[in-house]
């Protein structure tokens, strides 16, 4: 075992053998990992969890988080992992590691996650693009495992047919689980014959879906399935996820049960700001990292936390800006902020002080951070 610090946390790193390796698309590939006995509690995972990859790239190590597209049922660790260009690490990855090679593996991790309810009747509506179904896989084979009255609609873009990753599997659990399941794809550059499968998912696409895929076959015209929706996966590219996570909420659905994952770094909010703050200038600020002490003083509370301390150079974790990732979490140990939306934090972490840099707005003159959460 290994211990890093990555993007802030301290990530427990083990050996594991390569047991599967398959080429899926041109650009995509699968890895499964051989996981020995002694380790089973250690890569225990809920689904839509990640674990980040330790490898060597161009001379250099580099570590990388990749989904799992297994559920938890299967105690197996499986990955669905894009190559965008060969100058990446990923492609080193695909082109340098085979079965039988050891890699060292990060603990689960990540919050893309939904409590199970097997003994309630809901429905769950998922979008995702490219490689972003490798959670939504995961998903989707737990839930059809574990919630037998739970039914499920994917809807699933990609650029073409030869880039739909994970088809063969996807349909089969259609076919498996009937009407529980309902897969539609969606091709931005492959014509259609029903122009509604033809273009990017989006908030134009969403109003689409709800009126002429979910409409519900009863005397009620203005009904819909959408109306019954208990909870909403996006996981893709963070334009798209702003535009449907936002197009979600304005049909209706409390942001609470939007839920997220992004597979780049992006800087944008997701959702724009609904509040105005009282104007505060020359904000002290004295945070504790990695066992060191920082101080600063921030112009103003115009912008968030994160951004400022960014702005000044100082080394404050981050990835995605946005509220999901929660690597910029810390604990308010003085003074008072404004969480914003944020895709990470539970309740009872918020109840404990912590909160997110990259969602929080000054509230006071004087505040103090700690990023050790540990």
């Amino acid at each position: 075992m290994e211990q890093q610090i990555y993007k802030g946390k301290l990530i427990q790193f083990h050996p594991l053998k390569i047991a599967k390796k398959v080429q899926l698309t041109k650009n995509t590939f699968s890895l499964e990992f051989e996981i020995p006995g002694n380790l089973q509690d250690n890569f225990k995972f809920e689904a839509g969890q990640f674990v980040s990859i330790k490898f060597m790239a161009h001379g250099q190590e580099v570590i990388n988080d990749y989904s799992m597209t297994s559920a938890p049922y299967e105690k197996k660790i499986c990955l669905g992992i894009k190559v965008n260009s060969s100058e990446g690490a990923t492609f080193e990855l695909s082109k340098n590691y085979n079965v039988g090679d050891e890699l060292m593996v990060g603990e689960p991790s990540g919050r893309f996650t939904l409590v199970s309810k097997p003994s309630e009747f809901r429905t769950i509506v998922a979008f995702a693009a490219g490689i972003g179904i490798t959670p939504i896989l995961s998903h989707f084979k737990h839930i059809l495992h574990t919630e037998p009255r739970t039914r499920l609609f994917l809807f699933f873009g990609n650029k073409n047919s030869d880039e739909l990753i994970y088809r063969d599997q996807l349909d089969n659990l259609a076919r498996t689980c009937g009407e529980r399941l309902q897969i539609f794809y969606f091709f931005s550059r492959e014509k259609t014959a029903d122009q509604l499968f033809y273009g990017r998912l989006d908030e134009k696409k969403l109003s689409l879906i709800i009126n002429q895929i979910l409409h519900l076959d009863d005397t009620d015209e203005e009904s819909t399935i959408w109306d019954a929706v208990d909870e909403v996966l996006i996981c893709g590219k963070g334009e798209m996820i702003k535009a449907l996570a936002n197009a979600c909420y304005h049909h209706g659905i409390p942001k609470k049960n939007i839920h997220f994952e992004l597979f780049e770094e992006y800087n944008d909010d997701i959702y724009p700001l609904e509040k105005e703050f009282p104007l505060i200038e020359d904000v002290e600020v004295a945070f504790k990292m990695l066992g060191k002490d920082y101080e600063t003083v921030l112009p103003n509370n115009k912008e968030k936390i994160l951004q400022q301390l960014l702005v000044q150079n100082f080394p404050v974790p981050y990835s995605c800006k946005s509220g999901i990732c929660g690597s910029c979490e810390c604990y308010l140990e003085d003074g008072e902020v404004e969480l914003l939306e944020n895709e990470y934090l539970t309740e009872k972490e918020e109840a404990q002080g912590k909160i997110l840099a990259c969602m929080s707005i000054v509230k006071s003159k004087k505040i103090k951070l700690n990023f050790d959460l540990s």
